[in-house]
């Protein structure tokens, strides 16, 4: 008997109701999975893996559930999920977190414009009043933010995002550290428990391109001091290219150099490594793979050091190589995988001057590899790293530990950028009288309606919260005085900013906007068009 044929999808268009509803079901869908991780007494998803030896994960940061679902059966429940999968993401890649709270916040306004609509309303009367009632809760959060500072607000800071409490004291040590731009590298555990090192100086990615030069295999590090460094991204291949640098090296009477270049052929390590009597020298790779982030490393090497970089694309070459070209440092040192420089002695105006630029420009972007790509930059040329070793009991608890650090890393830079506002939902519960009060100067009845969604929206994350911590939402909010939150940990109402149980101001920002703007567009969709072969564009997972 032959095997049925698997059915083709058909092509269609979809009207209303049938468009709202379907699309409904599948954001419930969505949203529904999202929700159990609100909040420290959370829940956790476990997705399965398609391969049948693949272990499953254990997940509880929205934006990588949101990611993990790839498709849903029924055509009109997909468009839904995946419109709302896009947001997500979007502001994930955005602010570093709020998904969740994003997620609950446009479930409400979408269930709730729909009430209307189906009473007759008009969607784009209703999105125009929703968008415009947005500015209004950005400036009541505005007036709610605050400025953290210390190892203890910081700690506190970084509890009430990932809950987990050596982790946060962890953080709270290093950013206190840090700063906002500091380079803090997040690499799995080598042990159950978690570790930090603080590195002096800064360093890149790029290690020894021979084992020869490191003296002490055991150590795996070689170290120089007061040496001169030539940075480029030419590719070493002739010998005869070295003979003019390492003669203005003896001519500056430095017996240390650092050369940076994108590769060394055999002859030009085995010349290197015949003058170390006149002259001690590290070859080390280039940073980066990609052009455009290794010329920028190069560029910020050349700047601390007070050198000047050689570029391929300049037509420039080794053989024309004057004194003026050498940086200058207090220490250098290289292993196996990085290279770093202690006391580079460029000129400390210019580089304050490229330091301002790129936190101009940090802010600026929307772009968010291009505004990873400056904080990494400016987290090496104002001198702080350091490395997080995040262990746990398992390979999985690792990995998913690992991932919870950077998320909340992510946000604390945006808390210490931009400051933060009163934790657990209280900003967002703090915002209704505001539009309490808007509602009841406003005359148009599709305003008003506007402003109602809005009231249950921004209350809708605490009571999520509280849900999920086994408390009943609407006994605790009626006892629940203003200007006050709900400490799930300890069962009672506190004032979330002297408790210092915080949110980052950036990320509850982003989160209600993305919410508000997304609900409100996705109000107007009528009608659905189902192409018979859809292209395939849910790859990514």
């Amino acid at each position: 008997m032959a095997r049925d044929k698997p059915k083709q999808p058909r092509p269609a268009v979809v009207f209303q109701p049938k468009t709202y509803q379907g699309m409904q079901r599948g954001i419930a869908k969505l949203v529904d999975a999202i929700r159990p991780t609100l909040g420290p007494l959370h829940g956790t998803v476990v997705i399965e893996k398609e391969s049948k030896s693949g272990r499953p994960e254990m997940l509880d940061d929205g934006s990588v559930i949101a990611r993990r679902v790839i498709q849903l059966a029924d055509r009109d429940e997909d468009m839904g999920a995946m419109y709302l999968r896009q947001m997500l993401w979007s502001l994930h890649e955005k602010a570093g977190d709020g998904t969740a709270t994003a997620a609950i916040i446009f479930q409400t306004i979408y269930d709730e414009g729909l009430r209307y609509l189906a009473a007759g309303g008009s969607p784009a009367r209703l999105r125009q009043y929703l968008t415009a009632a947005q500015p209004i809760i950005q400036v009541e959060l505005d007036r709610q933010v605050t400025r953290v500072a210390g190892q203890e607000q910081l700690a506190c800071l970084a509890e009430t995002i990932c809950h987990d409490q050596p982790l946060a004291r962890m953080l709270g040590e290093i950013f206190d550290i840090l700063g906002e731009y500091g380079q803090l590298e997040i690499r799995p555990g080598r042990s159950r428990q978690l570790e930090r090192e603080y590195i002096a100086g800064m360093y890149w990615d790029g290690g020894v391109a021979s084992r020869e030069m490191i003296p002490d295999p055991r150590l795996g590090r070689v170290q120089l001091e007061d040496a001169l460094i030539l940075c480029t991204d030419l590719e070493v291949k002739d010998a005869r290219d070295l003979a003019p640098v390492l003669e203005v090296a003896v001519q500056e009477g430095c017996p240390a150099l650092l050369l940076v270049a994108a590769s060394f052929s055999e002859r030009a390590l085995a010349v290197l490594r015949a003058n170390r009597e006149k002259v001690r020298v590290i070859a080390v790779k280039a940073p980066a793979l990609d052009a455009l982030t290794r010329s920028e490393a190069l560029e910020d090497l050349a700047l601390l050091t007070g050198g000047r970089a050689i570029y391929q694309a300049a037509g420039q070459t080794l053989r024309a190589v004057r004194p003026a070209v050498l940086g200058r440092a207090r220490q250098l040192w290289a292993d196996r995988e990085h290279f770093g420089i202690v006391g580079g002695k460029g000129d400390p105006r210019r580089l304050r001057q490229h330091i301002a630029q790129l936190r101009s420009a940090a802010v600026r972007v929307e772009d968010l590899e291009t505004r990873r790509r400056c904080q990494a930059r400016l987290g090496k040329l104002l001198g702080g790293s350091a490395v997080l070793w995040v262990g746990a009991n398992t390979p999985l608890e690792i990995e998913a530990r690992q991932a919870l650090a950077e998320r909340t890393a992510e946000a604390m830079r945006g808390a210490l950028r931009d400051g933060v506002v009163p934790g657990g939902g209280a900003a967002l519960l703090a915002c209704q009288p505001i539009l309490c009060q808007k509602l009841q100067a406003a005359d148009d009845l599709d305003e008003r309606l506007a402003y109602r969604i809005l009231i249950t929206a921004v209350e809708a994350p605490i009571r999520t919260l509280l849900g999920n911590a086994g408390f009943r939402p609407d006994k605790v909010l009626a006892r629940l005085e203003p200007g006050f939150g709900f400490d799930v940990m300890q069962g009672r109402a506190v004032d979330m900013a002297q408790a210092g149980l915080y949110d980052a101001a950036s990320v509850v920002k982003a989160a209600i906007f993305s919410a508000i703007q997304g609900a409100a567009l996705v109000l107007t969709v009528d009608v659905l068009i189902h192409h018979k072969n859809p292209p395939a564009v849910y790859h990514t997972t």
